[in-house]
C-alpha cells in the first residue's frame, strides 16, 4: 500500500498499486514519528488526560507503530508523574520525557528539574531550551554564549544518563530570520553535545511553508538529515504542509499529535501526515500498512474518550472523507474511483459511502443499496416513488446525508422490508418548573406513552432529564421486556437545528440523534416538525427501530 512514483490527479495505475501492493517497498527513505499527544495535546482547551487515558493512548499509539511517544513533563504536575511511574508496557515505540535545559547560573547535575526529568523509568529524553537571540536577550535575560552552554552542557550530561536525547530548538524558525548564525549555533551545540535529534520547532505556528522548505534547505547543508526533526503548529492551518515540505528537503523526524491536538489553533495533525508520507510521497514510517488501516479507529476513539464529537470532514478519516452525493459523481466513481478518490478508503481503514440527497439519482439510490445489503432491480418502479419521496422530504427540511439511518429505514419501508415491531398512538410531555425559593429552581419532565401492541395497548410513564430522556425511559418501560436488546442503546448526540428562523418561536426545527451500542456501531437519525418535541420523538423512534432492524430482531408476537 505504498506508492513510489508520480502522483496525478487520475492515474489509474496508482490507485491499483495502492489496492495492489501489501508489504512495504524496501529500501524507501525512513521518517521517525514522534506523537506529542500526550503532553501537547493536554494543553488543548477543554482537554484534561487522566493517567489512565495516557495508558490507554500510549498503548494505542504503539500498536498503530509510531517511533517515539512523549509521556509529559515529569515533575510537572501528578499527572505526568503518575504516569511515568506506572508506564504502560510498549512493543516497539519508545516513551520520552520531556523537560527543559539546566537554568542560567547552575550546573546540570545541580539542576533539581533536569534530574526530575532523567528520574523515571523512560529512556529518551527531548529537552527544549530557546534558538532565538530575541528571546535570549528578552525572555531569559541572559548572554547568549550562556544560552549556549546550557544547551550543550544539559544535553551532555543527559546524555550521559539517558539512551537518546532530543533537543527542541524553539522559536527556530523565527530565531533563523533574524539571526541564522545564533540560531544554527545552537543546534551545533546541542550535537556537540550528544543530542541524537536536532528539532526545528515553529513555536509560534506563523510560518508559511515556502519559508520552511527555504530555511530547512539551508539547514541541510550543515547538518544530516537523519538528525533533523519538524514540530509544527497550526497557527495559520499550515503545519501538516510545513512538516510535509520539511521532509521534502530533508529532515527525517516529524512531530506531532493525533487529530492535530494542542494549545491554540493546534499542532500538526498525524493522522493527516502519515498516510500523506506513506501513500503519496513514498516514505517508509514504523507504521506497517496493515496498522495503516486502523488509523480511522484511532481517531476515533481518541475523540470518543475525550467525549467531544468527530470532525466528519477530518482529511483520510472522516465520516464524509469519502462521501459522495452528486448522481453523476456517484455513477462515475463506481466505474473509475481514482478520478474521484485520491486513495482508496481502506487503506486507512474508512469507507466510501454513498449520500442520498435532493441531488441524488438512481444511481445513488443503487449504490447505497449495496452498501446496506438490499438487493433490488434498477428496473423496480418503487425507487422512482422512493427518489421523488427524498427530494420532497428534504424540500421540508429533512437531511439524510446527514442521517444515513433514517434513510434506510425510509428505502426498507418504500421496499416493504421493516417489521412494525411497534405503534404509538398517542404521547404526552409534561414539564413543571418548580421555583422553591428565589435561589432554587426544580426542573421535572414527565413522558407517557399508549403503544399498539398484538395484545392490545400498553401505556407507560417515566420521569427524565428533559423531554428526550422521559420519552426514551416511557418507551423502554413497554418496549425491553419485548425486545431485551435494547438495553445498550445509548443516546450519545443531540443535535437541533432552526430551519425557518424568521418565524421565530414556531420555526420548524430538524433534530439529529446520534446512538451507539454495545457493539460501538454508531448511527443517526431525524425528525422534522415544527413542534420540537414532535421531531425529536420521530428521531428517537427511528434509533429504536434501526437497532432493532439492525441486530436482526424478528417482530415479537406480542406487538402488531
Amino acid at each position: 500500500m505504498y506508492f513510489t512514483g508520480d502522483f496525478g490527479p487520475h492515474s489509474r495505475h496508482v490507485y491499483e498499486k495502492f489496492v495492489k501492493l501489501k508489504e512495504p517497498t524496501m529500501g524507501l527513505d525512513r521518517v521517525y514519528i514522534y506523537d506529542t499527544t500526550l503532553r501537547d495535546g493536554a494543553q488543548t482547551s477543554g482537554v484534561d488526560f487522566g493517567p489512565m487515558d495516557k495508558q490507554a493512548i500510549a498503548q494505542e499509539l504503539d500498536q498503530l507503530g509510531v517511533d517515539y511517544i512523549e509521556g509529559g513533563w515529569p515533575g510537572a504536575n501528578p499527572t505526568d508523574n503518575t504516569f511515568f511511574d506506572n508506564l504502560p508496557p510498549l512493543k516497539t515505540a519508545r516513551i520520552t520525557a520531556f523537560g527543559m535545559t539546566r537554568r542560567a547560573g547552575r550546573s546540570a547535575s545541580n539542576d533539581p528539574g533536569l534530574n526530575a526529568v532523567m528520574a523515571t523509568a523512560a529512556n529518551v529524553l527531548c529537552m527544549v531550551g530557546k534558538a532565538s537571540g530575541y528571546h535570549v536577550d528578552v525572555a531569559l535575560g541572559i548572554e547568549r554564549s550562556e544560552n549556549l552552554a546550557m544547551i550543550k552542557d544539559s544535553v551532555a550530561y543527559a546524555a550521559s544518563k539517558m539512551d537518546e536525547v532530543l533537543f527542541d530548538a524553539e522559536h527556530f524558525f523565527d530565531g533563523y530570520k533574524a539571526d541564522p548564525d545564533f540560531a544554527m549555533a545552537c543546534l551545533t551545540a546541542a550535537l556537540d553535545g550528544g543530542a541524537r535529534w536536532v528539532v526545528l520547532c515553529d513555536t509560534n505556528g506563523g510560518t508559511l511553508p515556502f519559508e520552511i522548505e527555504d530555511i530547512v534547505g539551508k539547514v541541510i547543508t550543515e547538518i544530516p538529515g537523519d538528525q533533523i526533526g519538524i514540530h509544527c503548529h497550526n497557527d495559520t492551518e499550515n503545519a501538516v504542509a510545513n512538516s510535509l515540505v520539511a521532509v521534502r528537503a530533508g529532515v527525517r523526524m516529524v512531530q506531532g499529535t493525533l487529530n492535530g491536538l494542542g494549545e491554540r489553533c493546534g499542532n500538526a495533525n498525524l493522522v493527516s501526515i502519515i498516510p500523506t508520507l506513506m501513500l503519496k510521497m513514498g516514505f517508509e514510517t514504523g507504521v506497517s500498512a496493515e496498522s495503516l488501516t486502523t488509523l480511522r479507529q484511532i481517531s476515533t476513539q481518541l475523540d470518543e474518550r475525550l467525549n467531544r464529537a468527530p470532525n466528519h470532514h477530518r482529511p483520510y478519516v472522516g465520516d464524509s472523507a469519502f462521501a459522495h452525493k452528486g448522481g453523476l459523481h456517484v455513477s462515475a466513481v463506481e466505474k473509475d474511483p481514482p478520478s474521484y478518490e485520491h486513495v482508496p478508503p481502506e487503506t486507512v481503514g474508512n469507507r466510501r459511502v454513498i449520500l442520498v440527497s435532493d441531488q441524488a439519482g438512481r444511481s445513488n439510490l443503487l449504490a447505497r443499496f449495496r452498501e446496506i445489503g438490499l438487493d433490488v432491480d434498477p428496473d423496480d418502479p418503487r425507487l422512482s416513488e422512493l427518489l421523488e419521496t427524498v427530494k420532497t422530504k428534504e424540500m421540508n427540511g429533512y437531511a439524510y446525508d446527514g442521517a444515513e439511518a433514517s434513510f434506510e429505514l425510509l428505502a426498507r419501508r418504500t421496499l416493504g422490508d421493516v417489521p412494525e415491531y411497534f405503534r404509538c398512538t398517542t404521547f404526552r410531555v409534561l414539564n413543571e418548573r418548580r421555583w422553591i425559593d428565589d435561589d432554587t429552581v426544580v426542573s421535572l419532565t414527565e413522558a407517557t406513552v399508549k403503544l399498539a401492541l398484538q395484545n392490545g395497548t400498553e401505556m407507560a410513564v417515566a420521569e427524565g432529564n428533559g423531554p428526550v430522556n422521559a420519552l426514551d425511559a416511557a418507551l423502554r418501560k413497554v418496549l425491553l421486556p419485548l425486545y431485551p436488546s435494547l438495553s445498550d442503546l445509548r443516546l450519545i448526540d443531540y443535535k437541533v437545528r432552526i430551519l425557518t428562523p424568521g418565524d421565530a418561536t414556531a420555526a420548524i426545527t430538524r433534530v439529529i440523534i446520534e446512538s451507539t451500542d454495545g457493539s460501538g456501531a454508531h448511527w443517526s437519525t431525524l425528525g422534522v416538525s415544527a413542534n420540537v418535541i414532535d421531531a425529536s420523538y420521530n428521531a428517537l423512534r427511528d434509533s429504536i427501530v434501526f437497532k432493532l432492524l439492525r441486530d436482526g430482531i424478528a417482530k415479537s408476537d406480542a406487538s402488531t
